[in-house]
């Protein structure tokens, strides 16, 4: 199995015009080896946290060109393993997240992990470690890595963890995919502008899927299918993630639009993925025993 280090390459945009690390054929897995959001300049209490650099934030490891994959294609990404460091770090500080306009110094936090928990002064939080930065290349325009789009990027989801599958529309041959941006765990929100920021190995097996597209990215684990927006407002991110679950569901049941509105209000849920990168992302779940039982298998 290939393994992918993070010397080989990073990029701080997703771009079509970004040369590939590597090019592998679809249902390849593969290890991929990322940086924490900080490129790992913060290792120590002792680190200033305002003169790191900040022109390295949100490095992603690739790109990976997926043999096969072209426009309209989906590219299917397996969370296979997430393997964290020992060591994590948070920070806040004027003008970031929801709080920053009471927070008047950059602050950094170093957050062991001790016998699997984070370890916050005396108290342990549950690991729930994910990747914050997936995606491939935009249409159009590059993205910078700390924003999000229907590309993926910094999505900021805590769903995206072991055992999740993600789905992505194919923008650009070979689709261009990449990660980082790890956490040890974050709640939903990402309120101060991090999670327990932290470097990872993280497994994927990477498919091309032929004969369906997307227009945002999809989640799904055991329990859900969740449809991944991101927009300039929350509202707006819950409303379209909302709607576009909506319609899979009217395309696939026959069902109409009122019986399915009634359907996701019952059995539907919105939540939020983060409200503090440059677009806000939001997500539409809806759990798969609803989903069994209108035989459905996939929603695209």
């Amino acid at each position: 199995m290939p393994v992918i280090t993070k010397d080989k390459g990073i990029i701080y945009e997703f771009s079509s015009k970004n040369h590939p690390i590597i090019s592998i054929p679809s249902r390849s897995t593969i290890t991929i080896e990322a940086y924490d959001c900080f490129k790992n300049q913060i290792d120590s209490p002792k680190t200033v946290v305002s003169e790191i650099d900040w022109k390295q934030i949100n490095p992603a490891t690739g790109p990976i060109f997926v043999e096969g994959a072209s426009p309209g294609d989906i590219l299917k990404v397996k969370i296979e393993k997430i393997d964290i460091a020992t060591q994590g770090v948070m920070v806040v500080g004027p003008n970031l997240g929801v709080m920053g306009h009471r927070i008047t110094e950059m602050e950094a936090k170093i957050i062991p992990i001790v016998d699997g928990k984070a370890k916050f002064n005396d108290l342990n939080i549950p690991l729930n470690p994910m990747v914050g930065v997936i995606g491939v290349a935009p249409a159009g325009e590059s993205v910078n890595c700390g924003t999000p789009g229907s590309h993926g990027g910094n999505m900021d989801n805590k769903m995206v963890a072991e055992g999740a599958t993600l789905y992505f529309p194919v923008f650009t041959e070979g689709a261009l995919f990449a990660l980082g941006d790890c956490h040890a765990a974050m709640g939903d929100g990402e309120i101060s502008v991090s999670g327990i920021e932290i470097p990872a190995n993280v497994t994927v097996t990477l498919e091309v899927l032929k004969g369906a597209s997307l227009q945002h990215p999809m989640l799904e684990n055991d329990e859900v299918f969740t449809q991944i927006v991101s927009a300039r407002t929350l509202d707006a991110a819950c409303k379209e993630a909302t709607e576009v679950m909506a319609d899979l569901l009217v395309a696939k049941t026959g069902l109409t639009l009122s019986e399915v509105t009634m359907l996701l209000s019952a059995a539907g849920q919105v939540e939020v993925c983060q409200m503090v990168d440059p677009l806000m992302t939001a997500r539409f779940s809806i759990p798969k025993y609803l989903l069994d039982q209108l035989n459905i298998k996939q929603l695209f």
